[in-house]
Order: C-alpha cells, then structure tokens, then sequence
C-alpha cells in the first residue's frame, strides 16, 4: 500500500488525511483551525504539527509515508517551491519557502499544488473524471478556480498557473473582477454573485420567497437559500440560477472550443444547488457550440466532496516524488 499525505491549506482550517494513492481512499483525517492572523510561521509550524500528530494517531511511522502533497490557495512557484501571493491569507504569503520548510520540520519529502488544481487531479483519478483523457473542473465558491487535464495529463502551464477558468472573460465590459480584470466569470457565476442577484431581488421589493426566508436580512442571503427558494417553484430563485448557470454555459463553450474536454465538472459549495445550476448552463453550452461535437461534452457534479483537494494533493506528492 502507498500511503501519502495530501494536505489543504485553507483561509479557515488545515484539512490533512492520509491517502492510499493506489485506490483514492483517505484511511485517516484530521483538521484543526488555520489561525492564519498569527502568520506563515506559526501556520508552517501549526500544519507540520498536524501531519506529525496524525501519522502518530494512525499507528504509523514516518517511513510509512512516501511524501506529502499541498493545496495551496493561490499562485506558487513550484519550482523552488514558495508561495507567491495567497489572496485570502493575512500577508499574502510573498516567497515563502513552504516546501523546504516543512520538508526540515517533518523529514519527508514535500510537493505543492493550487488547491484547485489537486481537486481537478483527485477528481480526474478517483472521481466524476475516471475514465477519461481531457476534463476540465469549476469549482464555485467563494470565487471560481479551476483546473484542466489534457491528454492524461495535468495541465500546469507556467510555473502551475494554467487552469484559472473563473478568469475567463464572459463580457469584456461587465464588472470588476476580483483578480482586477473586468468582466470574468467569477464576477458573474461565483456564490457572491449569486447572493448578490438575491439580495438585489429582496431590495427590490420583487415578488419572492428569498425575502421571507431570511426574515428580510439581506445580510443571510445566500447561494444555498436561494436553491431553497427555488426548489420550492420560486420564480426569481429559479431566474438566478438560470442566470448564473446561463454565464457557466458561456464560459462552458469557450472550454469546448478551446480544449474540447470530454467532461467538465462543476463542484464546490455552490455545486450543491444541482440541476438548477446545470441544466441551464448544459442547455446554453449547446446552443453556443457549433465547430467540435458538442453532444459528447459531459457536464457532471464531482464526486469526492470534501476530499477531492485531499486525494488530488497526496496523489500528486505520489507522481511527483514517487
């Protein structure tokens, strides 16, 4: 059995588990809170303490272990392996040299990845991507990252930095994107987005349920009331996520264009609101399509939940230290 750890550093917690990279089962997993506001540090620290800790727990020893992978929130630089600039961590984290520090605190060989590029990866070996040779993944939060396997292989591009689909322009003059360009997907189709389109309908005194069911605090509108709202027949709840999965189908074409994938996967919080999300956005991408065979284009949920990021980071350790 080749065991791996697989790690995702995230703006709340620290997610870590042990991977069987041979079959994607996670046998063990721990997390404990980030604490990012006491800085790269204490959080290197924090997360070497943490993978330690767990290969104690589960009766393991560090020569039992081939190496750990990490999913990093943001833009690295893997040769050297530093952090450049992490958006939602206090600091920003600008060349911090998390590989080799956590390599001299755990002793075990360290490999990164973009956080959303080790969910593509887990997805594309273990879950809604088996099978397959060209995927692509959405995955909608708080923002849309992205990821992209092509011919069997992950795409990294420069220094890892291919696969940012929320990025796409959809409307070059729409608003402003968090990145600072205008007009991405993320300004349109992200969980923010959404509930703003809520919180708009509400202000506006529309006709609709998103209104009583957060007693008319725009402040607890969000993505997943708004699927609430809508599965209950709720006229401008559905209009939103036609709306919003409308723009995903957009950016969908330009994917079929650009990379004909064979399947792209949505995933993330925002992925929970299903076939409202996706039937619209199948539906435009095959109206929008006319120069490659549109009708073999999956769109599919993921399958790994929560542990995608997980699987993808400790299988990437497995290829690249392996």
């Amino acid at each position: 059995m080749k065991r791996y750890i697989g790690c995702d550093l995230g703006g709340t917690n620290l997610r870590a588990a042990v991977v069987d990279v041979e079959t994607g089962h996670v046998l063990f997993q721990q997390s404990v809170p980030t604490l990012a506001r006491e800085g790269h540090d204490a959080v290197m620290q924090r997360m070497a303490d943490l993978f330690l800790a767990m290969i104690e727990t589960a009766g393991l020893v560090t020569e039992n272990i081939g190496g750990i992978g990490i999913g990093v929130p943001g833009v690295l630089d893997l040769e050297k392996g530093e952090t450049l600039f992490l958006p939602n961590l206090p600091g920003t984290w600008p060349h911090v040299p998390l590989r080799d520090v956590l390599q001299q605190k755990t002793r075990l060989p360290v490999a990164l990845l973009n956080d959303v590029r080790s969910i593509t990866f887990g997805e594309w070996r273990f879950g809604a991507g088996q099978g397959v040779d060209t995927v692509a993944v959405l995955a909608i939060g708080t923002g849309i990252g992205g990821g992209l396997v092509i011919n069997g292989q992950l795409h990294l591009g420069i220094g890892g930095t291919a696969g940012e689909l929320g990025h796409m322009v959809i409307d070059f003059n729409g608003p402003r994107c968090g990145c600072g360009n205008y007009g991405c997907l993320e300004a349109f189709a992200s969980g923010p987005a959404i509930a703003a389109m809520g919180m708009k309908a509400v202000a506006q005194g529309l006709t609709t349920k998103i209104g009583e069911l957060c007693a008319y605090d725009l402040n607890a509108i969000t993505p997943a009331l708004i699927a609430e709202a809508a599965l209950t027949g709720d006229e401008i709840a559905c209009e939103i996520y036609q709306q919003a999965g409308f723009y995903l189908g957009v950016a969908a074409s330009s994917l079929c264009a650009s990379v004909s994938p064979r399947r792209i996967i949505v995933t993330g919080g925002v992925a929970h609101a299903g076939r409202l999300l996706l039937d619209p956005m199948e539906k435009t991408m095959r109206e929008r399509v006319h120069i490659m065979p549109v009708e073999q284009v999956e769109i599919v949920p993921g399958r790994l939940g929560d542990h995608a990021g997980v699987i993808g980071a400790a299988c990437w350790a497995a290829k690249r230290l392996g």
